[in-house]
């Protein structure tokens, strides 16, 4: 099946997704208003796809990921359209100090640890608490101690479908005070599976500074301005007119696997942190959140390894990631926006996928 037979475009079958995880069922489930269609599933709670149509009218899938339950199990990138956490991103060394106590994680990014560990909201079932034709509100229970986190906390994720816009509302409560960061981590290709790399996509990203990194994708603590650098997404550019230049922070991430420090007002008012336009389908992705922070991730280490949808490879750089969040390593850097929880406090947090061609 390819995405450039419009016909053959369709939301996967949910049957494909009907199985049990430990105990724990797993489903797909469809938000639709006739003209846009988004599956999510249970399992990772993750966006399966997202299909619209483009600037000609031609149903276009622009989530990459798999078909099939069983795709999701076998990738070696775990993080297609999922909600990963507790800690979305990477902690040094698998570290932190919180209240005079030392916190050992896995290092499963080594030496680092990354995105919730061996087993993050990535890997897990999540319970449905509801749902319905445009909005579909899921929950997570992660138990003190899990892959070495404090505090038992509680996570829901609320997806609802507006128009093209797909807006997630999430929300956490903890008993003890505990680090958390949360994100979505959709791979998007806006002219569609199988249409090549993304490379020509126009972006803005609304920052003058983003965060630098070491040779193992550690922040050094430094802001620093994108002004004269690759990093400079202000005016809108092809993602890839620099990726290849000459530099030390191009080479440390393989490319662009960057948090982007977004230029934010006092208060946590939702605005518009990135834009991009895929250059052959016309279609429109403006992401808005109420975090601090943005990960530009490129698809550097999409390794053709597997088959997505449409009978398509996951080749590399054919889907970006636009990650809203807090910054990486913050429970180790004083000077960046704190990522604490603590007993009493409600986290909350949103972001919006406004999609229009």
């Amino acid at each position: 099946m390819k995405q450039d037979n419009a016909a053959a475009i369709a939301v996967p079958h949910k049957e494909s997704f009907q199985s049990t995880i430990e105990g724990k069922k797993v489903d797909l489930f469809i938000l639709s208003n006739g003209q846009t269609e988004v599956a999510i599933t249970n399992y990772g709670a993750r966006i399966v796809s997202y299909i619209l149509p483009d600037k000609e009218g031609r149903k276009t899938d622009i989530v990459v990921g798999f078909d099939s339950l069983e795709g999701y199990l076998g990738a070696e990138e775990r993080y297609y359209g999922a909600i990963v956490g507790r800690y979305a991103n990477r902690i040094a060394k698998g570290r932190f100090t919180l209240e005079g106590k030392e916190y050992v994680l896995a290092t499963n990014n080594a030496p680092n640890h990354l995105h919730g560990g061996k087993k993050g909201y990535q890997d897990v079932v999540w319970d449905v608490v509801d749902s319905s034709a445009n909005s579909l509100t899921l929950k997570y229970f992660s138990p003190n101690g899990e892959e070495g986190y404090p505090g038992n906390l509680d996570v829901t994720v609320k997806y609802s479908l507006s128009g093209n816009d797909l807006i997630m509302d999430f929300e956490a409560t903890t008993d003890k005070a505990t680090v958390f960061n949360i994100t979505n981590h959709a791979y998007f290709n806006l002219n569609g599976q199988g249409s090549g790399t993304i490379l020509d996509h126009q972006l803005m990203i609304h920052a003058d500074r983003y965060t630098p990194i070491d040779e193992s994708s550690i922040p050094s603590g430094e802001l620093a301005p994108v002004e004269g650098t690759p990093f400079d997404f202000r005016t809108p550019a092809p993602i890839g007119s620099r990726i290849e230049e000459e530099h030390g922070q191009l080479k440390n991430g393989s490319g662009y696997d960057h948090n982007y420090v977004l230029n934010r007002k006092e208060g946590d008012q939702l605005q518009l942190a990135a834009r991009a336009v895929g250059d052959k389908s016309g279609i429109v992705l403006e992401v808005l959140t109420t975090e601090p922070g943005i990960q530009l991730y490129t698809g550097n280490f999409m390794k053709a390894q597997h088959q997505i949808k449409y009978g398509y490879r996951d080749e590399k750089r054919a889907a970006f990631c636009l990650e809203t969040q807090h910054y990486p390593d913050s429970p180790n850097q004083p000077k960046f926006p704190s990522t604490v929880l603590r007993p009493g406090d409600r986290f909350r947090s949103q972001t919006i996928f406004r999609v229009h061609a």
